[in-house]
C-alpha cells in the first residue's frame, strides 16, 4: 500500500475515497492476520462501506463518524458488534494517518454508544449459568458414556477434563498426546466456519499463551488408548476409504469431525441428561475452571491452563464461582459472625 501511496497510484489525497483505502487495507492486513480474524474484518469493513464507501477520506470527521456508531446502534447492533466495527474504523484512519493521507483520526474521540441499564432491567435480567455443577457434570459425563453416539464419551471428558477449547481440541492428533507423560500438548486450533468436511484449516492457536501443555486424568488417558484402538480397528475395516491425518477426534473418512456436529451432540445429551439450560461445548471450559478454583487451584496456575495470555482474562471468569460456592461463602461468614457475639 505505501508503495501505492508513493508512487502516485494513489490520486492525491484530496479525492481518495474511503472504499479504496479500506480494501487496500485489508489485503495489508491479511498478510499478517490469521484467516478468522480477517474473515471478521470483512464484515466489519463492509458495515463501514454501506456508510462511506464513496465519501473521501478527509471528509470523513468526528461527527460523521460518530453519526455512524449511533445508527448502527438504532438499528439494533449488539454493543460487541459495534466495537468491532469501531476497531477495524480505528485501524484503517491510523494508517491512513501513518500514510499522511488525512491530518486527523476521526475515530479518536468518537465512542462506540452503550444503552444505560435501568434499576428494574438489572433486577428483571435473568442471569443464565454458563456451566455445570460438579454432580451435573459426572450425570453429563455418565450420560455421555452410556448413551452417547460414537466418540461422544472422549470428546466431552477431554474437554471436561482439560478445559480446552473446542477448535482446539478438534485439531489435536495423535503425535499431541504423550502417553507416558500423560499429557496433551496444544499446537493448533481448528478452523472451518462453513463446517464442511474439506475445507478445515489448522491456524496457530488464538494468543501465544494458548501454546501450552496439560497434564490429563489417569482415566481419561486410558479411554484415550481404548478410542485409538477403536480407531485403529476402523481403518483396518475400511481400509483406503479412510484418509488417515493423524486426527484423535475424526469423522469414519478420517476428516476432523467439525464445531457444528460436537454442538449437536451436547444438546442430544443434555436433553437426555434432563439438564435443562443452554449449554455449549464452551461451557465445559467454564465448568472446569470453576471446579478448579473450588479446588483452590491458584490463579497463574489456572491462567497457564487455560492458555490466557492475559491474566485479566482469568480473573473474569474467576469471578463466576459455582452456586456451592456462594453458598459455602455465605454459610462460613454467617458462622464467623455468630462466633463473634
Amino acid at each position: 500500500m505505501q508503495q501505492a501511496v508513493n508512487s502516485e497510484t494513489f490520486v492525491d489525497e484530496s479525492s481518495i475515497n474511503f472504499k479504496d483505502f479500506a480494501l487496500q487495507w485489508l489485503e495489508l492486513y491479511a498478510e499478517t492476520s490469521k484467516v478468522s480474524t480477517v474473515r471478521a474484518r470483512k464484515v466489519e469493513v463492509n458495515r463501514l462501506l454501506d456508510y462511506l464507501a464513496y465519501v473521501k477520506l478527509k471528509d470523513v470527521n468526528v461527527v460523521k463518524y460518530q453519526a455512524i456508531l449511533n445508527d448502527l446502534k438504532k438499528k439494533g447492533y449488539a454493543d460487541n458488534t459495534i466495537s468491532g466495527v469501531h476497531t477495524s474504523a480505528r485501524m484503517i484512519f491510523k494508517k491512513a494517518m501513518e500514510y499522511e493521507l488525512i491530518k486527523k483520526n476521526p475515530t479518536d474521540y468518537a465512542k462506540p454508544p452503550r444503552k444505560i441499564q435501568t434499576v428494574e432491567e438489572i433486577e428483571n435480567k435473568k442471569q443464565e449459568i454458563k456451566f455445570l455443577e460438579k454432580e451435573e457434570l459426572v450425570h453429563f459425563l455418565i450420560t455421555a458414556k452410556k448413551k452417547g453416539l460414537s466418540q461422544d464419551g472422549i470428546v466431552f471428558s477431554i474437554l471436561a477434563y482439560s478445559g480446552m477449547r473446542i477448535g482446539e481440541l478438534l485439531a489435536l492428533k495423535w503425535k499431541d498426546i504423550d502417553f507416558e507423560e500423560s499429557t496433551i500438548n496444544i499446537t493448533k486450533t481448528l478452523y472451518n466456519p462453513k463446517n464442511r468436511t474439506k475445507e478445515y484449516q489448522l491456524l496457530s492457536p488464538k494468543t501465544k499463551g494458548s501454546i501450552r501443555k496439560i497434564k490429563m486424568d489417569a482415566n481419561v488417558m486410558n479411554d484415550l488408548k481404548q478410542h485409538k484402538k477403536e480407531q485403529n480397528k476402523l481403518k483396518m475395516m475400511i481400509r483406503d476409504e479412510y484418509v488417515d491425518q493423524d486426527f484423535v477426534i475424526a469423522k469414519s473418512s478420517g476428516y476432523p469431525e467439525n464445531v457444528k456436529v460436537i454442538e449437536n451432540r451436547m444438546k442430544r445429551i443434555l436433553k437426555l441428561a434432563e439438564i435443562d439450560r443452554h449449554l455449549t461445548p464452551h461451557s465445559l471450559r467454564h465448568t472446569h475452571t470453576s471446579l478448579l478454583i473450588e479446588a483452590g487451584v491458584g490463579i497463574k496456575e489456572i491462567q497457564q491452563r487455560l492458555g490466557h495470555t492475559d491474566i485479566e482474562t482469568t480473573m473474569n471468569i474467576y469471578a463466576h464461582m459455582t452456586a456451592d460456592m456462594e453458598e459455602k461463602a455465605s454459610h462460613k461468614f454467617s458462622e464467623l459472625m455468630r462466633s463473634l457475639f
